[in-house]
C-alpha cells in the first residue's frame, strides 16, 4: 500500500480507564487501581446493571460491565457505589477543559463521556512530540482528577483508537503508537472481533468468508467486500490497511440533526392500556426538542418491544399530510400505529418514538384548512416554562398516574441517577 496520498497527522485517542469507578473511588479517597469497587445503576434493584467495575475488581472476580448487581460475589472488600451521572459529566467536562490548555477546541473530538481524540498537529514546539505530549497529558489527568488514562497515537483517528484498545491498555505506560508502517506488525494479527467498528454480526459474516484476523481482511479483494457489504465493505477494507480519511479538525459538537427521538426501557412490564401514557410523554420530549431547533418532521416512527415472556415487538412509521412538531399531532399518529399493531394482552418493556424527514419551520407550508398558531404558541409557552423551571414544572395529568415516567426520569441523566 502506498500511503503517500493519504492524510498523516499526530492524533491521540484518550480513554479514561474504568471512568465511573475511578471517579467514585476518588470521591471516597480510595485508590482506583487497587480498590474493589462496582458502580451500579440502581442499588434498589437486584437486576440492575453494573455500569463500571474497577480494574482490581475485574481482575480478581472477572466482573464486567454487563454483569448484574445480584451476580456480584460475596466479598466484604467490594465497595458498592450507586451511579451519579452528574458527577461523571462534570469530571468529563473538566478534563476536556484541561485538554483545551494543550490544543484549540477544534482539535478536540469528544467521542463519549470517557473517551476523546486530540489532534496535535503544530504543537510540537509547545509540548514536545506526540509521545511526550501524551505522557504529559496522562500525568496531568492523573494528578488533577485521580483518573488513569490509556492513550493511543496514530496517523489518523482509526489507528489511534485501535492501537489504544488493543495495545495501550496492556502497556505498563498506558501509551502505544501505531503509524501506517506498523499496521502489519501491530494490527494484522488481531482477531477481527477485537477491532473497533466490527460487531458480532459482521464478525460471523466475515468468519464465513474465512476472514479471522485483520490481516485476512486486508488481503481480501476490495471488489468482493464492496459487492457483499457495499459502503461498509469498502470501509472495512481501508481500515484493515489503517486508512481513515475522517476529519481530525473541526466543530465536532454541532452536527446536523436527522431525527428527534426518545425511547425508554421500562422498569417493569407495562399493560397495553398503560402504554398511551408512555407514548404521550415520549412524544412530548421529542417534539419539545424539535421546537427548540425550529424543526418540523413529516414522518413519525413508533417501536414497541414486548416483555421477555412474549418476545418480539413491532416497528412502524406513518407520515403527516404536512410537517409538524406539535405533540398532539405526533401522539395521534403514534396512537394509531399502536392500536393497529399491538398484540392484545402482551406486556410491553420497551417503547421509542421518533420524528423524521425534517424541515425548517419557516420552510413548511401553512394549511388552508387548519390554523395551528394557537397550539404552537401554547406549546412554546410550555417549553419556556420547562426550560426555566425544570421538566416537571408543568405536566400533563397523565404524568401523575402510575404509568407516568416523566417525574421519575427528571431525577436522572442518561437513565441513571444524577
Amino acid at each position: 500500500m502506498d500511503y503517500s496520498g493519504f492524510q498523516q497527522h499526530e492524533v491521540l485517542c484518550v480513554d479514561m480507564r474504568s471512568f465511573y469507578a475511578s471517579v467514585e473511588c476518588v470521591k471516597r479517597g480510595l485508590d482506583p487501581m487497587t480498590t474493589l469497587l462496582a458502580v451500579v445503576g440502581d442499588t434498589k434493584r437486584p437486576g440492575s446493571i453494573v455500569l463500571a467495575a474497577s480494574p482490581a475488581l475485574k481482575k480478581k472476580h472477572g466482573v464486567s460491565n454487563v454483569s448484574r448487581y445480584f451476580e456480584l460475589p460475596e466479598d466484604p472488600e467490594i465497595v458498592i457505589a450507586e451511579a451519579h451521572m452528574k458527577d461523571y459529566l462534570e469530571v468529563s467536562v473538566a478534563i476536556t477543559e484541561l485538554v483545551h490548555e494543550y490544543v484549540p477546541m477544534e482539535a478536540i473530538h469528544v467521542y463519549s463521556v470517557d473517551e476523546f481524540w486530540v489532534t496535535l498537529d503544530g504543537t510540537e514546539k509547545l509540548h514536545g512530540n506526540a509521545e511526550e505530549t501524551a505522557a504529559k497529558l496522562q500525568a496531568d489527568i492523573l494528578e488533577q482528577f485521580g483518573v488513569t488514562a490509556a492513550i493511543g497515537i496514530g496517523d489518523n483517528k482509526f489507528l489511534a483508537k485501535v492501537v489504544m484498545d488493543i495495545h495501550a491498555k496492556k502497556q505498563t505506560s498506558g501509551i502505544a503508537v501505531c503509524h501506517y508502517q506498523d499496521v502489519p506488525r501491530l494490527l494484522w494479527p488481531v482477531p477481527i472481533q477485537d477491532i473497533w467498528g466490527i460487531g458480532r454480526r459482521m464478525q460471523r459474516n466475515l468468519n464465513r468468508m474465512g476472514i479471522v484476523t485483520l490481516g485476512h481482511l486486508a488481503h481480501t479483494s476490495l471488489e468482493q467486500l464492496k459487492k457483499r457489504y457495499g459502503v461498509m465493505g469498502e470501509q472495512l477494507y481501508w481500515h484493515a490497511w489503517g486508512i481513515d480519511e475522517s476529519e481530525v479538525l473541526g466543530d465536532f459538537v454541532k452536527q446536523e440533526q436527522k431525527s428527534y427521538g426518545h425511547g425508554i426501557t421500562l422498569l417493569r412490564n407495562y399493560r397495553g392500556e398503560e402504554i398511551p401514557t408512555i407514548i404521550l410523554e415520549l412524544c412530548e420530549e421529542a417534539c419539545r426538542r424539535a421546537r427548540r431547533d425550529r424543526k418540523e418532521g413529516n414522518t413519525v416512527h413508533l417501536a414497541v418491544g414486548y416483555a421477555s415472556q412474549h418476545g418480539g415487538g413491532f416497528s412502524r412509521s406513518r407520515s403527516f399530510t404536512s410537517p409538524s412538531n406539535l405533540t398532539t399531532d405526533m401522539y395521534k399518529l403514534c396512537l394509531e400505529l399502536f392500536h393497529e399493531h399491538y398484540q392484545k394482552g402482551y406486556e410491553v418493556r420497551r417503547v421509542s418514538v421518533s420524528l423524521t424527514n425534517l424541515y425548517d419551520e419557516e420552510a413548511t407550508q401553512l394549511s388552508l384548512f387548519e390554523d395551528k398558531s394557537k397550539q404552537k404558541d401554547l406549546s412554546r409557552t410550555m417549553d419556556q416554562i420547562r426550560a426555566r423551571f425544570g421538566t416537571t414544572a408543568i405536566l400533563r395529568a397523565s404524568s401523575h398516574t402510575a404509568a407516568g415516567i416523566t417525574i421519575e426520569r427528571s431525577t436522572k441523566i442518561g437513565g441513571h441517577q444524577a
